[in-house]
Formats: structure tokens, C-alpha cells, sequence
């Protein structure tokens, strides 16, 4: 056994994790360069060594949130991580046509990955599951509970911040009477969400959100502030209280970190959601000072490990008609970043946040529904 081997086996048994064990959670080696290659680049080797087929793990979910639990990933690589870092300080990743890399790497895949992946509706966010049996009812619960804290009334004109396929607007449209303009960087989701919205008086752009310069009667952004940047959240927030009315509402659903950082994992931003990063609390609340009251700070970030994982279900069940047009290693690729993400929130690291703002505090108080 050499001493990468060593160290390995190690850090792995600090999580109760075995190399070559009976438990669901051990890991099988395959290729023995798994070794320096997770030592020398953390979840960035790990990930690709999974892809590659060079590990496996008969519970791929289990093991990582061991592994997450136990901290062990902050005992190796960190390389990866520096540049990321000094990166993200030296350039503003996610300005001009930077903004739009994540609509052409990520939300342009293929609307038909997503349409067998994401269940009935095309919202890839998290669903409520305080009183959902399956994840079709807990995305309409989500749907429902933002146009609820919204006091949403019939006439009103909403403004979707990064609107995805469109599921949201189209809910709000139907249910609540209103109106809106849904924005996104990506083009296939743009061409989507105006066919599943025809009919409706709705309006979806492919444009920045710092373009915009409307008034709008609510607002939210479900799912887009992971995009933003912290060298932009003071600028998302001043957009946000340009376009919105005196009396209005807002509210920001987001994945939220336990702590304050200016980028992604290396493995994530290498393969899922390039040019990304999840905000703290703190980096929020400074960036909205001055422009908004907080009225409600809602976290349920334990939904979405439920979530993600309904979301590899019927990722795997709908392989056979995928396989052909995404191959083995993408099919890998796919399942490590569900799997991981699901471990993440499971291990608590990280948070989702549905935040209710208000230009000059809701007269007499707001109550928040959940």
C-alpha cells in the first residue's frame, strides 16, 4: 500500500467508510490513481474519477453525505479552490457575456433532459414538502406558497427574474389573475416557456436582468440569485427596487451557504453551473441594506435533499430513451452532481432560503403563510 493509498483510507474511514467493504456506503477502487488524484484536487478529482469509472459506490448519495458529515472533504485538494478564489476576485464572472455562459452550458442541454427529469412541470428548484406525498404536489405547493407571501390579487403585474421554462408565471397567471414579464439567459428555455405560456399575458425575454428598467407590482427570482455573483448582489438588489412599486413585494428563493465565499465547488463549476456561487446570509442582508425590509427568512432546506433525489429517480428511469443522445460518462456526470447535491443539503452545509422583502416595511406588519 503506498502512502497515498494510506492516507486515503484514512480520511475515509474518519466518515465510517470503507475501500472494498460490504456496506452500501464503502466504495469500490477501480483504477488505483483514484488515490493522488483526490488528494491532490478534492471533490474535483473525486468527481472526475467518477465519471471516468474509476470508483463506485452502491450508495452514491450515502457515502458522500458521510464524507460531508465528517468534513473530510476540507482535508484535501484546495488548489482548485485558491484559483477559483483568486479568480472570482480579479474578474466579474458573471457580467456582460459571462452572464449568459450558464444558459449555454447548463439550461441549454436539452429541454428533453429536463422535461424527464423535473416531473410535470419544468421547475428545477425546490419543492415544499410540508404537505406534498410526491414531488409534482410539492412544486405546486412552492408555486403556491410564493404566490401566496406575494398577497398576489388579480391585475397585478409581475416581474420573473430568471423564469426558467415558465412554470412559475404560467401558475401565477392562471390561479392569481395576474400578468408579468419572465427573464432568462437562455435561449431554449426562453422558446419553451413562451409556448407553455401562450394564450396567457405573459411575456418572456432573453435579456439581463440588469436591462431591466419597469415597474412591476411583485417580484421574485426562484432560483436565479445562485447566478448573480456576489460582485453583483448590491446591483441585482438596486434592479430590484428600481422595478418595483412603492407598495409591492418581493421575494427571493435561493441555496444558501453556512458561509461567506465569492465562489462555487471546482467539480460544480467545471461541469454544472459554471461562473456560480451561493450567497451567505450575511453577503444578502449587507447587499439589500437601505433598499429593503426583511419582513420573513424562511428556510426548508432539508426539502430539497427530497427533492434532488426525486429528481435522480426519474433521472434513472428515463436513461434508456436519454442514453443515446448523452452517453455513460454524462450519465455519470449527472448522477454524482444529484447525488452530491442531495448529500449537501442532508449534511446541512447548505441552506434554501425563501426571503420576503418589502420597499419601506408593510404597513401594519406582515404575516408570512407557510
Amino acid at each position: 500500500m503506498n502512502l497515498l493509498q494510506h492516507k486515503t483510507e484514512a480520511l475515509l474511514q474518519r466518515a465510517g467508510v470503507n475501500i472494498g467493504g460490504d456496506a452500501p456506503t464503502d466504495i469500490r477502487v477501480h483504477d488505483k490513481r483514484l488515490y493522488a488524484r483526490v488528494i491532490a484536487h478534492g471533490s474535483l478529482g473525486l468527481g472526475e474519477a467518477y465519471m471516468d469509472g474509476w470508483w463506485d459506490s452502491d450508495d452514491l448519495d450515502g457515502f458522500l453525505f458521510r464524507i460531508l458529515s465528517a468534513q473530510v472533504d476540507q482535508q484535501v485538494g484546495g488548489f482548485d479552490d485558491a484559483w477559483l478564489w483568486l479568480k472570482a476576485k480579479l474578474v466579474n464572472l458573471q457580467r456582460g457575456r459571462r452572464a449568459f455562459v450558464i444558459g449555454e452550458r447548463h439550461y441549454d442541454l436539452g429541454n428533453d433532459l429536463f422535461q424527464a427529469m423535473l416531473g410535470k412541470r419544468l421547475v428545477y428548484s425546490c419543492g415544499y414538502w410540508d404537505n406534498a406525498a410526491n414531488l409534482d404536489d410539492a412544486q405546486e405547493a412552492k408555486l403556491d406558497l410564493v404566490c401566496r407571501k406575494l398577497e398576489l390579487k388579480s391585475g397585478m403585474r409581475v416581474l420573473d427574474i430568471g423564469c426558467g421554462w415558465g412554470e412559475a408565471l404560467k401558475f401565477a397567471a392562471e390561479r392569481y389573475g395576474v400578468s408579468g414579464v419572465g427573464i432568462t439567459v437562455s435561449h431554449e428555455q426562453a422558446e419553451f416557456a413562451r409556448d407553455l405560456c401562450r394564450g396567457l399575458p405573459v411575456e418572456i425575454r432573453v435579456q439581463d436582468y440588469r436591462e431591466i428598467n419597469e415597474r412591476f407590482d411583485r417580484s421574485w427570482s426562484i432560483g436565479m440569485f445562485e447566478h448573480v455573483g456576489v460582485k453583483n448582489y448590491r446591483t441585482y438588489f438596486e434592479v430590484k427596487r428600481r422595478c418595483l412599486a412603492d407598495d409591492g413585494l418581493a421575494l427571493l428563493h435561493c441555496i444558501g451557504s453556512n458561509v461567506s465565499t465569492n465562489h462555487t465547488d471546482p467539480w460544480i463549476a467545471k461541469y454544472i453551473f459554471p461562473n456560480s456561487m451561493l450567497p451567505s446570509a450575511e453577503q444578502i442582508a449587507a447587499a439589500r441594506e437601505d433598499l429593503f425590509v426583511i419582513e420573513d427568512w424562511h428556510n426548508f432546506g432539508s426539502d430539497y435533499d427530497r427533492t434532488l433525489m426525486a429528481w435522480r429517480a426519474n433521472f434513472d428511469a428515463a436513461w434508456p430513451r436519454l442514453r443515446e443522445k448523452y452517453g455513460e460518462r454524462f450519465r455519470r456526470m449527472w448522477r454524482f452532481y444529484l447525488s452530491a447535491s442531495a448529500a449537501v443539503f442532508r449534511a446541512r452545509r447548505d441552506q434554501l432560503w425563501q426571503i420576503v422583502l418589502s420597499p419601506h416595511g408593510a404597513p401594519g406588519g406582515y404575516r408570512a403563510p407557510r
